[in-house]
């Protein structure tokens, strides 16, 4: 058993899911803060439990050429970014690794990553941006491992828009002495801040509170123009449940428009405050792309898409299908879906609001007969009824894009066992410099149940 507070050297030969490196020290797994594989390190041993134990990079006997200076004077801070030690080619074959380790070791799939698409941009890509707001005013992002708030007036992956509008909220809340809300008592007024921005630099802005209103309204939507003056709308969203998360119960528009417009593959999108949106645009193309490429549509399938968001990837595919049918539960996001096919022409195109398992159901209860599924998923997955009712449609192929490469393992086993194994997977770094990584498997149907 190792001891805590000691120091131990070892080498480090490889990177866990949430990007520390990893080591063995006398025989026991050891997660490594700062650690960069191939480096002969000094690691102090911060934390032990039953087989494994975290620890620290104190020094490096011979410096990797992979590692580098980080760039971000909040990094080890902030818990935003996980790679910026390293150069971009190693963090590529990181989360690679991560994506083929999920499917041999979750999925039990013998398939390989064919390759991972790395991001041409990887600074300030982000077009949706999420700040916390602390109780004593400071607005910027959770600290690894808690919910404290760090400080963060530049961050490398949100726009300078949006730091713009957050450094805006601060100049608010110290002029106006507006309370803000305390996430351990549920009292206080302001929340978050949370900012889109699209290609032509326009943003829109939504401030969280935990009421219907805040106060000098008129003044807080002039402060964050100023400070953007491409900003299209303010809106207030309503949020009075206790808790972290983000969305809220209702919005209000404060000035402008209640949404913001963007083009991806071609196609215009409107997207309101809750609409679910790629956050790198360049790189949601690709992905499209690729998903495009697995589902290999002819122009004579149907194709269901669950979890559709916005409709953004429902209205790429339904280009080249016979028709394409998305479902969503965010009622808002269904009715940005439809109006964005409506302004698109995209005819052959229906949405449904509603929650995925229950829509899947529903059709598989029909007799619907649909020839390709897509489904992208939040990072919990998929529900084991969700993949019952796909598999009792019996499509040919299965189109599965995933942000969390252990879920996705977890899917894959379960759908080899309804006779639908893994034909090919790629990666898509579509979060540059952080653990994440996004994933488009191509599964299909060989009809042998593996009970």
């Amino acid at each position: 058993m190792l001891e805590k507070n000691k120091v131990y050297s070892a080498v480090i030969d490889g990177y866990c899911a949430e990007g520390l490196g990893v080591a063995r020290i006398d025989g026991q797994v050891v997660f490594v803060h700062g650690g960069v594989r191939g480096e002969v390190c000094d690691v102090l041993v911060m934390k032990t439990l039953k087989n494994t134990a975290y620890g620290k990079v104190i020094a490096v006997h011979a410096p990797s050429p992979r590692r580098v200076e980080p760039d971000c004077p909040y990094y080890g801070k902030c818990g935003g970014c996980d790679f910026r030690h390293l150069d971009y080619d190693e963090e590529l074959w990181a989360k690679r690794q991560r994506v083929q380790e999920a499917l041999r070791r979750l999925g039990g799939s013998g398939a390989a990553v064919e390759e991972i698409l790395g991001a041409s941009s990887v600074r300030r890509y982000r077009n949706k941006a999420q700040y916390e707001i602390s109780p004593t005013g400071e607005a910027g992002f959770f600290r690894a491992r808690s919910h404290q708030v760090v400080d963060v007036e530049q961050c490398l992956l949100q726009s300078e828009a949006a730091d713009a509008a957050a450094q805006a909220l601060r100049a608010y809340i110290r002029q106006y002495d507006v309370p803000c809300y305390d996430e351990k008592t549920g009292k206080g007024l302001l929340r978050h801040l949370l900012v889109r921005n699209n290609c032509k630099g326009q943003i829109l802005v939504c401030v969280f509170a935990n009421g219907t209103s805040l106060p000098h309204e008129e003044e807080l939507t002039e402060l964050l123009r100023q400070a953007v003056p491409d900003t299209v709308g303010v809106v207030l969203g309503v949020h009075r449940e206790k808790g972290n998360a983000v969305l809220g119960e209702s919005y209000r528009t404060l000035w402008g428009a209640d949404a913001l417009e963007d083009t991806l593959c071609g196609l215009t999108f409107h997207l309101s405050v809750p609409s679910f949106y790629q956050v790198h645009h360049d790189q949601a193309q690709r992905l499209y792309e690729k998903a495009m490429e697995f589902a290999a549509l002819t122009g004579q399938e149907t194709v269901l898409d669950l979890y559709c968001g916005a409709g953004t990837i429902t209205q790429v595919l339904a280009r080249h299908a016979k028709e394409a049918v998305g479902a969503e539960i965010v009622p808002a996001a269904v009715e940005n879906a439809r109006e964005s096919a409506r302004r698109n022409g995209v005819e052959n195109v229906r949405f449904f609001c509603g929650d995925a398992a229950a829509v899947a159901a529903d059709f598989a209860a029909r007799g619907a007969k649909p020839d390709v599924v897509c489904v992208d998923p939040p990072r919990k997955g998929l529900a084991p009824e969700v993949i019952e009712s796909v598999a009792s449609m019996a499509p040919s192929r299965v189109v599965y894009v995933s942000c969390d490469p252990a879920t996705l393992g977890r899917d894959v086993k379960r759908f080899s066992a309804y006779g639908y194994d893994v034909a090919r997977a790629a990666a898509i770094d579509m979060f540059p410099r952080t653990r994440h990584v996004e994933t488009v498997v191509l599964m299909t149907r060989t009809g042998t149940e593996k009970g």
